[in-house]
């Protein structure tokens, strides 16, 4: 994540969580690893379909590695990039493949060539930037012709500021202050048009929401995050929404991913 910006969300705390990406039940980082685990199968599908299993992968803002550690575990070579030096060493110590190149740099920025990586991760970064087309640019250039670009971000409205923002604060211990903030956060509309003035069309986008089952109501209930709890792909991207772009370049079978 982003530490340049921390006057107006919180990305500081990337640099305290330690092994907490992996262990804490009582702390926001919990729906991460849940979302990741929605995430992660889902985009190695897509690229099987089309790019095959081979494909290198460069995912921004990586964090602890949750989605790179679990996409490297799929058999895609995987360089992960993020500014927050302690969480790329826990990302690198919970490596279990020890395949992942883990990286310092900024994703506004980024120290690769052009057409550099078959796909790109932004996973839960976007609205933790000011100025996110420079990250989306930066996705563009370092993507080979017919590449494809993967985000995740939240939609800016009331509705998202009451449930992704409030929520969180009121259901989820430990969430620290300016986790997220609504001004960063981006309409559909607005993430189609950066990507478009970057060759990338987007090909799939919908919603996502935590699966309302008796975990996500005891996590209400207790402010801990059960280690079962799970997030669904949906039609309404008031919330949360997730898709995937093309560079420009050769034609390449579309596809549709599977979503529950």
């Amino acid at each position: 994540m982003d530490a340049s910006f921390s006057r107006t969300v919180n990305n500081d705390i990337y640099e305290t969580l330690g092994d907490r990406w992996y262990t804490a039940e009582a702390d926001p980082i919990a729906l991460l690893r849940a979302q990741a685990r929605l995430h992660a199968p889902w985009i190695a599908e897509t690229l099987r379909a089309c790019a095959g299993g081979t494909s290198r992968i460069l995912d921004l803002g990586c964090g602890g590695g949750l989605l790179a550690n679990r996409l490297a575990r799929e058999g895609f070579p995987v360089t992960g990039i993020d500014l927050a030096s302690a969480s790329l060493e826990v990302a690198a110590r919970y490596d279990a493949t020890r395949s992942v190149c883990y990286a310092q740099c900024d994703a506004r920025a980024l120290p690769f060539e052009g057409a550099s990586f078959d796909a790109v991760t932004a996973m839960d970064v976007l609205e933790h930037v000011e100025g996110p087309e420079h990250v989306v640019a930066e996705a563009a250039r370092v993507l080979r012709p017919g590449g494809l670009f993967f985000f995740h971000t939240f939609n800016r409205n009331r509705l998202s500021w009451l449930v992704v923002i409030k929520g969180v604060e009121w259901f989820v211990a430990n969430t620290p202050p300016s986790l997220h903030v609504i001004e960063l956060f981006i309409r559909p509309s607005e993430l189609q048009a950066h990507c478009a003035r970057h060759g990338l069309a987007v090909v799939e986008l919908f919603g996502e929401r935590p699966v309302l089952s008796r975990s996500f109501f005891r996590m209400l209930a207790t402010g801990r995050v059960p280690a079962d709890l799970a997030f669904r792909f949906t039609r309404s991207t008031w919330l949360g929404y997730t898709g995937f772009a093309r560079r420009s370049g050769p034609n390449r079978p579309r596809t549709r991913a599977t979503r529950g």
